[in-house]
């Protein structure tokens, strides 16, 4: 039998042993990806259920989207640091394997600790994953290097535009904990996948958290990472809430939001199509492109929530937006740092997801405080201050 072999080289990212792995290995991998991300994202469109259920106020429960953020910002570094000279097909075995575990402690949970230590092991599963799985396609098929990262990013992109919509639809249908037991079967499916395709990957020889200095000097991420910060924590302080705001202020009942949700998913996917066209061309305006169309879509939203119509065209806009900005911002961190790729996915990994938890942390904050639609203007202010930063410090540069 042919052994697929991909081997790490001191002066290049990939060196190729033998031959290339075969395309089922990074589809493995890029459904990996979606498991991940889409129970990551579930409980945005579950919050008002897993209140109820639970005898909690939806900014407690909110908590949900926080955790995993904080622990993934931790993991990330603590993933290329304990496994750096682990194979890295059993890295992926086990964070997957927590995956299946969290799922299973949330579907089951009946106190909000139960439910918080799922969220908290699934928080190790994202972290690691985004710092090591997403950079594999390129190793597993070095002849064909973009088509292997679009086939590993897809996962993630249908992940973040569609767990939403999903988890409603199952939720909506089955109750809430069904829409993670699914989840926990679909994490099985995914370990066996890997367990039977995946090769041998060994780790890559630069890369650790020694190498953070020298990425931290360069300050095309310097800038970067300040605009991760403010446009991850305005998106995800007004997203993580709004599926109430579309009950309590539009009037949109569970049928309903299920269809507007897909609508802002497929939305999703449009936009990762344009902005993989966009950051070819012009990697600032990929950017800024982004931060526009999520601010301005949630001032839409909050300022006309009550006419059917426009929260109709808002969502969907904001769809679009949030389907561009994994892409935009993982090209401009990744082209400010090429040869040094593990080492910058981990940092982006942990201030995108510390960013995300402390945008729902702050979300939750202000609806318990002052109503929900004050998680939308706290959202939309965030994202606009982050394209205002972006044009004012973001040289024009192009993605090569």
């Amino acid at each position: 039998m042919t052994q697929h072999v991909v081997e790490a080289d001191s002066s290049t990212p990939v060196a190729l042993h033998e031959t290339p792995a075969p395309w089922s290995a990074v589809a493995a991998i890029g459904v990996g990806a979606f498991a991940l991300v889409t129970a990551e994202f579930l409980p945005v469109g579950l919050l008002p259920q897993i209140a109820n259920d639970l005898a909690i106020s939806e900014g407690r429960a909110g908590l949900v989207i926080t955790i995993p953020g904080i622990v993934a910002a931790c993991s990330a570094f603590l993933t290329i640091s304990l496994a750096r000279t682990f194979d890295r097909r059993y890295v992926l075995w086990v964070l997957l394997s927590l995956l299946i575990i969290s799922n299973v402690l949330v579907a089951t949970a009946t106190e909000l600790y139960v439910l918080l230590l799922g969220r908290v092991l699934l928080g190790i599963a994202v972290g690691g994953f985004w710092t090591i799985g997403v950079a594999l396609g390129p190793r597993l098929r070095p002849d064909a290097v973009g088509r292997a990262t679009s086939i590993v990013f897809s996962g993630v992109t249908l992940g973040t535009v569609l767990g939403v919509p999903a988890g409603t639809l199952l939720g909506g249908a089955f109750g809430w904990r069904a829409a993670f037991a699914v989840s926990a079967v679909l994490g099985c499916l995914v370990v066996i996948a890997l367990m039977l395709l995946l090769p041998r990957i060994r780790p890559e020889q630069l890369s650790g958290a020694s190498q953070l200095p020298a990425v931290l000097r360069i300050p095309k991420v310097q800038v970067g990472l300040v605009a991760v910060v403010l446009i991850f924590t305005g998106q995800f302080a007004a997203y993580t809430y709004i599926t109430p705001y579309l009950n309590q202020i539009s009037g949109i009942e569970s049928a309903q939001l299920s269809l507007l949700l897909l609508g802002y998913g497929v939305a999703g996917i449009f936009g990762n199509v344009l902005c993989g066209w966009c950051v070819e061309r012009d990697v600032r305006l990929a950017v800024l492109s982004t931060a526009l169309l999520l601010g301005c879509s949630m001032l839409l939203l909050v300022c006309t929530g009550e006419h059917p119509l426009v929260v109709i065209i808002a969502v969907v806009t904001w769809g679009l937006g949030f389907g561009m900005l994994p892409i935009a911002i993982q090209s401009w961190i990744f082209s400010a740092a090429p040869e040094r790729l593990e080492t910058a996915a981990a940092l982006f990994v942990s201030i995108g997801q510390l960013a995300m938890g402390a945008g729902a942390l702050l979300g939750g904050i202000a609806i318990d405080q002052y109503g929900v639609a004050s998680a939308l203007w706290l959202g939309a202010a965030g994202v606009l201050v982050g394209g205002a930063w972006i044009w004012m410090r973001f040289p024009l540069t192009r993605v090569e």
